[in-house]
């Protein structure tokens, strides 16, 4: 019995001592807890739930993923689904064209919206809905037509509204307190999938890319690396608040697709242009009677200006709102209303905000000298009067005619002109006439308002030469004879 007895613990004391050691060592490797039982996986090196609490509740996401959960539930509501159908395009081929015209189907396409007022207001881009004959808004899978309250290609804005009520209005942040280096998230419908959200940071302020068209085009892009393709313009640039504080129009891009560069106009240009466009039809765009360029830091280095920032003034009208205020072209203008100006975008984006007749302060620097002074912004036509745009449109010449402004005027040199905008098919388009060339003389005879030069233009015969200037002021004419 005792040799019995010496046997057991000659082989049960090591047994028991080497499970002892294999339990401790299996504690010692086990990896850390997450919450929950967990269980490593060695092929994919991160840690799963364990097969008895997959069932388990995910634990709660971290404070910026609410952010991006709560501001990604407000905003998404908020846009729409907006899609087009253009009118006939018409690109004469042959002389049969010319002479008896050729139809082609029409185009369909689509963009976004934001809902801007909880009574139908929509807010777009110009570009989402130009030339379009029908548009239509979907939102929560219902169709609505839509009309077109005004558009603003300055900015490359648009107002819709649709028949509806209640609608789940975005809340609007402020452009103005954005800083680069927050987050962002865009919202719209690329490629037509719709409520599509992606995030990114802002990466700039103030940029220039040269996309907008129109008379003053107006650019002080917000720009972002959210990823926006075709089909996002129009949507919602918001914070994580979900506060809107862009409207996204344009990516930076060789192929048509994202490549890292997304551009927004800034909420607070935005919010003056759709009120504008809703309660005159047009923008009421203030002006200060100049015009400005960036300033060259190295150019004012060497001339030994002191100011580091700031805009110049190129040109002064004589008696503009400039001029009164005792501002000389080369003025350096730092700050507006105390905001300090970086740029020509950020200059034209404050005064952007104000309306004919409201008075800003302006610090500038004139021989290193720094002054202020009070200057009262005025409209296109010199005055503080609210103006509404009158377009002369002409069936027969196919095209919009428009006298274009004092303002406009005293930039381009001329004493009169009527502008050609909105060309399609007709008697303009086979001039071959540019977009947007503004006519001063038909043989010799001044032209001062639209409906004279319809009426000559469609009276003439034998020779004819049709004068006027570009965007730019550069002068030319056009021959013909008929």
């Amino acid at each position: 019995m005792k040799t019995t007895k010496t046997v057991l613990k000659i082989f049960l004391i090591p047994f028991f001592s080497g499970l002892a050691g294999a339990y401790t060592f299996r504690q010692l490797d086990r990896p850390p807890e997450t919450g929950h039982h967990a269980a490593y996986n060695e092929q994919q090196t991160y840690y799963t739930p364990a097969a008895h609490q997959l069932n388990a509740p995910a634990p709660r996401p971290y404070a910026l993923e609410d952010n991006f959960v709560e501001a990604a539930g407000m905003s998404t509501q908020s846009v729409v689904f907006i899609k087009t159908l253009s009118g006939d395009s018409y690109e004469p081929t042959s002389y049969f064209d010319l002479l008896f015209g050729r139809r082609s189907g029409q185009v369909a396409s689509s963009g976004s919206g934001v809902i801007y007022a909880r009574n139908g207001y929509i807010v777009t881009n110009n570009h989402v809905v130009e030339g379009s004959k029908t548009i239509e808004v979907v939102h929560n899978r219902r169709t609505y037509q839509a009309s077109l309250v005004g558009t603003d290609p300055s900015t490359d804005l648009a107002v819709l509204k649709i028949e509806a009520d209640n609608l789940p209005a975005i809340k609007l942040g402020r452009s103005a307190d954005v800083s680069v280096g927050e987050w962002a998230l865009a919202v719209g419908n690329p490629f037509n999938l719709t409520s599509t959200v992606t995030a990114g940071i802002i990466s700039a302020k103030g940029r220039e890319i040269n996309l907008t068209k129109g008379t003053f085009p107006l650019e002080s892009f917000i720009q972002t690396d959210a990823a926006i393709n075709p089909g996002n313009s129009g949507g919602a640039l918001v914070n994580i608040r979900g506060e809107l504080i862009g409207i996204n129009t344009a990516i930076l891009s060789q192929t048509g697709s994202y490549t890292g560069y997304s551009f927004a106009v800034p909420v607070d240009v935005v919010h003056k242009v759709v009120d504008d466009l809703i309660k005159y039809g047009e923008v009421q765009k203030a002006f200060i009677g100049a015009d400005v360029i960036d300033l060259d830091l190295e150019k004012a280095g060497r001339s030994g200006i002191s100011a580091d920032r700031g805009v110049v003034l190129s040109y002064v009208s004589p008696d503009g709102a400039a001029a009164k205020a005792g501002l000389r072209e080369g003025d350096i203008i730092t700050t507006v209303n105390g905001m300090t100006i970086n740029s020509r975008g950020s200059f034209d984006e404050i005064i952007s905000y104000h309306s004919p007749g409201d008075k800003v302060e302006l610090t500038y620097q004139r021989n290193n000298k720094t002054s202020k002074t009070i200057l009262t912004l005025t409209n296109r036509e010199g005055t503080t009067e609210i103006l509404k745009r009158e377009i002369f449109s002409s069936s027969s010449l196919g095209a919009d005619l428009e006298r274009v402004s004092k303002v406009e005027r005293d930039l381009l040199g001329i004493e009169n002109g009527v502008r050609v905008t909105n060309i399609r098919r007709g008697f303009i388009s086979r001039l071959k006439i540019d977009e947007g060339f503004v006519i001063t003389k038909i043989n010799e005879v001044p032209v001062n308002s639209p409906e004279k030069l319809a009426d000559i233009l469609s009276a003439v015969r034998g020779r004819v030469i049709i004068e006027g200037v570009n965007s730019k002021g550069q002068k030319g004419y056009y021959q013909y004879y008929f």
